[in-house]
């Protein structure tokens, strides 16, 4: 709640509007194509809603019947597996009991193979070669991989997990910035691109602009680099960052 109303205090200038254009759940997206998770991956081509159909896996019940707070724990089981989010992490975010919170990660790994699979991948290449990186090749350094500290190690670890995935995003936002930039430059998008937060652009513009450069900045962002599942983009607008509609 705070955090909206603090966007509400970034404001279009006079006749003008911000427009958001903001990657949709783009990290579990990128992680469908690192792991190749054959059901993460028919999830997103479906243009299923992932949180939902996570849901739906772990308590056994069709996707219309999955209740909001199944939908909220399954969320954060998605994103948490990302940080190396144990049955501990997991108690505390779902507040569940540990037996519980044990039971949703077999089924989860039994389900996702592929992501299982992925982590277990990750984390020995870091250990033989004490780097992670992303699928564009950039890497990050990770010496406490070796560590005789198993807190040390254990972080690393879960860098290890981890950087691939939100490292390959950032590849991607930094390439789509420097497309759309390249298409206001040559006068293609009447915008300025006024801000990138996560997985958000943001772009203030005339209202009269504001359907065409949002079908033209979604179609680079979505194009920008073929995955194996589609990237999708939500463009919003409205007169501050923090009152946007769906365009």
């Amino acid at each position: 709640e705070l955090g909206r109303e603090i966007r509400k205090a970034f404001v279009a200038q006079r006749g003008m509007q911000l427009l958001s254009c903001d990657y949709s759940q783009v990290e579990l997206r990128v992680v469908a194509h690192l792991a190749n998770d054959t059901v993460m991956k028919e999830a997103f081509a479906k243009n299923q809603d992932i949180h939902c159909r996570t849901a739906a896996e772990l308590h056994d019940v069709p996707l219309e019947n999955v209740t909001r707070e199944q939908r909220r724990q399954a969320k954060a089981i998605n994103f948490g597996i990302l940080y190396g989010m144990g049955a501990g992490g997991i108690v505390r975010e779902i507040k569940t009991s540990r037996e519980e919170a044990h039971a949703f990660l077999e089924k989860y790994f039994s389900i996702h193979t592929g992501i299982h699979r992925y982590i277990e991948e990750v984390k020995a290449f870091a250990h033989e070669h004490h780097y992670a990186e992303t699928l564009f090749g950039r890497r990050r350094p990770l010496p406490d991989i070796a560590a005789s500290n198993s807190m040390l190690r254990a972080a690393a670890e879960r860098a290890a997990v981890n950087m691939p995935v939100q490292g390959t995003v950032a590849d991607i936002m930094k390439l789509a910035m420097i497309a759309v930039q390249q298409d206001i430059d040559a006068g293609n998008i009447r915008a300025r691109m006024l801000l990138q937060v996560h997985d958000e652009l943001v772009f203030e513009i005339a209202l009269c602009d504001v359907e065409e450069a949002a079908q033209r900045i979604q179609h680079i962002m979505e194009n920008i680099y073929t995955i194996s599942v589609p990237l999708l983009v939500n463009a919003s607008v409205g007169p501050n960052w923090g009152e946007l509609k769906l365009l």
